[in-house]
């Protein structure tokens, strides 16, 4: 199995992190493409340590590009083949790093971005220790049909889409949304109008304030709700 890594930023509290984010990038990215975040949010959450692995593959043709797993079309039975190939992978790498600053999945809150939600969804749902959060940006549920029988662990999830995504249109959010009340479990959700695959200053704002909810235990869910 191969290792991952990627960059990070220590706690601004120049402690030990109390808390750890760990950011999961989208298909032919790489991991500077979502450390950037861990600036906006720093200073409020000032003992959270921040990383940001590059996936495990390279994108062929695609110079500093990396994929979770090949992606030739937005396939169902091709994503959930993908997601359960990488989970160990980054399953390996979330208890290295748990190790590494002495935290537990309780402390730890996923960040994943269109492929990479695909990633913090699949792995946030079947560990049977619920790690504190999973926020998703412009992503999609992976294996909808076999997560009933396999969801582990319900912690809490906010998913963001911008109306105007033409990569992963806003459908897929819907079904994430759908797929989850079918497996038992709930989340929030925000439509950041005029967005298109991206993260706008609205989904910045309301997934800053998420994290910080999770991560110092004040956050409740119990249903599917929109913000």
């Amino acid at each position: 199995m191969m290792p991952i890594d990627g960059p990070r930023q220590p706690p601004a509290s120049g402690g030990r992190p109390k808390k750890l984010v760990v950011f999961l990038h989208g298909y032919g990215s790489n991991g500077e493409d979502l450390i950037g975040l861990a600036g906006q949010w720093a200073r409020e959450m000032p003992d959270v340590q921040f990383v940001s692995p590059n996936a495990p593959e390279p994108v062929p043709g695609a110079p500093n590009g990396y994929q979770w797993f090949p992606l030739t079309r937005i396939d169902p039975s091709e994503t959930e083949r993908g997601t359960k190939k990488a989970g160990p992978v980054l399953q390996s790498f979330l208890e290295q790093e748990m190790r590494r600053y002495g935290l537990t999945p309780s402390d730890v809150a996923l960040v994943g971005f269109s492929q990479g939600t695909m990633m913090a969804l699949h792995a946030g749902l079947r560990q049977p220790h619920a790690y504190a959060g999973v926020l998703g940006y412009s992503g999609a549920l992976a294996g909808r049909e076999s997560l009933k029988g396999e969801i582990a662990s319900k912690p809490p999830i906010m998913l963001i889409h911008g109306d105007q995504d033409q990569v992963l249109p806003l459908g897929f959010m819907f079904d994430a949304c759908e797929g989850l009340v079918e497996a038992g479990h709930g989340a929030q959700w925000h439509i950041s109008a005029g967005v298109p695959h991206g993260i706008g200053p609205d989904g910045l704002e309301l997934g800053g304030r998420f994290l910080r909810k999770v991560l110092s235990g004040r956050y409740g869910q119990t249903a599917i709700s929109g913000v």
